[in-house]
């Protein structure tokens, strides 16, 4: 061998020990970030949150499953469940955790330390001891704040000019919710204003929706406003319900009227759960959860469920059908 090939073979080997290293950590890519959601309803009802967060995360350039792990929780309506799934999360070493209503958030906030914090609250997360305040949260927590008590109001108002014969109408209220009381008055005050009578009906669970109906058969209601309560999101048994008495009634989310209910008015929760989405990626990205101001989710959709309007025998006005964000026919 020459002398000049034996020290070209003997650089390029003492070259390889630096030059290896480099090329496996090409290979062995660091482990994606990991997120963890969770919420007090069931799995099979978030599916569109689920989506709608995933949609925000990707608009921030995060796609699970590529760039960044999603850890799912759900207490499939059992409350007490939460702090369980959320020390669950925390021991996994999520980076960040997002909580779907303020039942989630309050257990995450319990428990979560230093781990940054993406809630969705229709409440005040000021009261409800979130933040410190809406433009500077402080802490390690921030998120969007959906208006949901303060619609009930509008909801009568379109109930009654779809029915405008039916002078007593019922609502449907979740009697643990702490914002009850002031949907009632709100609700109360409302009917004042146009000449109508509230019957008040309570459910926090199965039971009790099939006991609240067969109340307001009783009473010869003939619609029905259904309250702010997470239990009544998309709850399959109460538009059942509401089918079968042929009650007319509107709800607070879209996703009740796309699945049968009649109508809906509210905030746009794929909207709220998208810009969810939107902070947890910016946190990834490096924000600092106190300097990102809570959301005012400020979107409202009118949903009106023209097939149900039809089992129903009603003729919804064509100024209520103008007025829709969504007709599903």
């Amino acid at each position: 061998m020459k002398r000049r090939e034996f020290f070209g073979l003997l650089g390029g080997a003492m070259a390889l020990p630096a030059a290896w290293p480099l090329a496996a950590r090409g290979q062995q890519a660091a482990k994606p970030p990991t997120i963890g959601f969770f919420h007090s309803d069931g799995e099979q009802a978030s599916t569109f949150r689920a989506a709608a967060f995933r949609k925000g995360l990707s608009e921030e350039g995060f796609v699970e499953g590529q760039n960044v792990l999603v850890e799912y929780r759900w207490g499939e309506g059992h409350s007490e469940r939460l702090p369980a799934l959320a020390a669950d999360l925390l021991a996994r070493k999520v980076a960040l955790i997002c909580a779907g209503n303020v039942l989630a958030a309050k257990a995450a906030k319990a428990l979560a330390g230093t781990t940054p914090m993406v809630f969705l609250t229709a409440g005040d997360p000021i009261d409800d001891g979130l933040v410190a305040s809406f433009n500077n949260p402080g802490g390690n927590a921030t998120g969007v704040r959906i208006f949901s008590a303060g619609l009930i109001a509008k909801r009568l108002q379109l109930l009654h000019e779809l029915v405008p014969a039916e002078t007593t109408i019922g609502f449907l209220m979740n009697p643990s919710n702490p914002t009850s009381t002031s949907q009632m008055k709100d609700v109360q005050t409302a009917a004042d204003a146009i000449g109508l009578r509230i019957n008040v009906v309570s459910a926090g669970d199965e039971r009790g929706l099939d006991a609240a109906f067969e109340t307001l058969v009783a009473q010869n209601v003939k619609a029905l406003v259904v309250g702010a309560d997470p239990y009544f999101t998309q709850r399959q048994q109460l538009i059942g319900l509401a089918a079968r008495h042929r009650l007319p009634a509107v709800y607070e989310w879209r996703e009740s009227a796309a699945v049968g209910g009649l109508m809906s008015y509210g905030t746009s929760l794929t909207d709220a759960f998208r810009n969810v989405g939107i902070y947890a990626g910016r946190i990834l990205k490096g924000a600092v959860p106190s300097e990102l101001p809570v959301m005012q989710q400020t979107k409202f959709e009118l949903v009106v469920n023209l097939k149900t309007a039809g089992a129903l025998g009603l003729d919804v006005p064509a100024t209520l059908i103008a007025r829709a964000d969504e007709v599903i026919e």
